[in-house]
């Protein structure tokens, strides 16, 4: 699991200077759906990669905000702008006088949204694989390259491991109001999701899009599955047809004289119907199915545009399905 992207944000923040956030009265918000989690961990522990995961599953993510802003951030984010779900990381870099305040703000997020509303995601591992995480990649933990001690601004940790223990000191804060804690010692990328998942009580969500296009305009780069249906009757010789597209009725008659038109819509739509839900257990977030004729006007069209009819119905819950037309524009 490649979670060292919280190494590679060690700017100091010793010296930003200390900003008093602003009282805020409470706002009349329906707390239902609302989920404010503050995202919060050990260096190298994996607090980026799990704001990343939030974001895919739908929550606006911040990362590095000072402990100070956070009712700032959440009241503009909740009130101003109607957003539900929302995942604030903050970390070692933040100033030292926010952390020693981190109790009394959290306090005040859960008197104003709702005790169930708002969490604190606790990232941690152990220490010899935070060591062997920032050898790895060779980066500089953030305590070594910034002041810890606001008494003494001359004193910088060079020691490693002393890093890594001094840091579990200064986020005793966050971490003694923890709600959830996750060790990812032993975690990859996949497991980190499906516990995130568990923990917030949000089931894994899908896109299907099904994507008509015409291979004499080039076949689409990003697609999971391609579909050939040149082999298809097509209404392009039929002078009368040639104007019309795949979403028209008479396009419809047209094909419904042919029944190997039927039989692969049924054996595409069999296919899928049958694997298409094996991704949500793949923590994956979209599928892209491309089908495609000669020009990407009847036959792709007509397939595409029954598929999305069918499979929208018989798809779990989870499972988007959209279908998209490349060349509509052509039409």
């Amino acid at each position: 699991m490649n979670m060292n992207q919280d190494q590679s944000e060690n700017q100091a923040a010793s010296t930003t200077p200390k900003i008093s956030a602003p009282k805020i009265s409470a706002p009349k918000i329906s707390t239902d759906k609302l989920s404010i989690l503050v995202v919060s961990g050990r260096s190298g522990s994996g607090k980026t990669s799990v704001l990343n995961i939030l974001e895919d599953l739908g929550y606006y993510s911040i990362d590095n905000l000072p402990l100070s802003l956070l009712p700032s951030a959440a009241h503009k984010l909740v009130k101003e702008s109607g957003i539900n779900r929302i995942a604030l990381g903050v970390d070692i870099r933040t100033p030292r006088a926010d952390l020693s305040n981190f109790a009394a703000t959290y306090a005040a997020l859960k008197d104003t949204y709702g005790s169930q509303a708002v969490q604190v995601l606790y990232v941690t591992a152990q220490e010899s694989t935070l060591i062997a995480r920032f050898n790895a990649t060779r980066r500089v933990h953030p305590l070594m390259s910034q002041d810890v001690d606001s008494d003494n601004a001359n004193h910088v940790v060079f020691n490693l491991p002393a890093a890594i223990k001094k840091e579990v000191e200064l986020l005793k804060p966050i971490s003694s109001q923890a709600d959830i804690k996750i060790d990812t010692t032993t975690l990859n990328i996949h497991q980190l999701k499906d516990r995130l998942r568990e923990h917030i009580g949000m089931d894994n969500q899908i896109v299907i899009n099904l994507l008509s296009f015409g291979f004499k305009h080039g076949s689409p780069i990003d697609a999971d599955f391609v579909f050939d249906v040149r082999i298809l009757p097509n209404p392009h010789w039929n002078p009368e047809l040639r104007a019309s597209t795949g979403l028209d009725a008479e396009v419809s008659t047209f094909f419904a004289e042919y029944p190997e038109v039927a039989e692969m819509l049924d054996d595409i739509d069999k296919f899928l119907t049958r694997w298409l839900p094996e991704f949500l257990h793949n923590n994956r977030h979209t599928v892209t199915v491309a089908i495609g004729c000669t020009g990407g006007k009847h036959r792709s069209v007509f397939i595409t545009d029954h598929l999305q009819r069918r499979l929208a119905d018989t798809m779990p819950e989870g499972v988007k399905v959209l279908a998209k037309h490349r060349e509509k524009s052509r039409w």
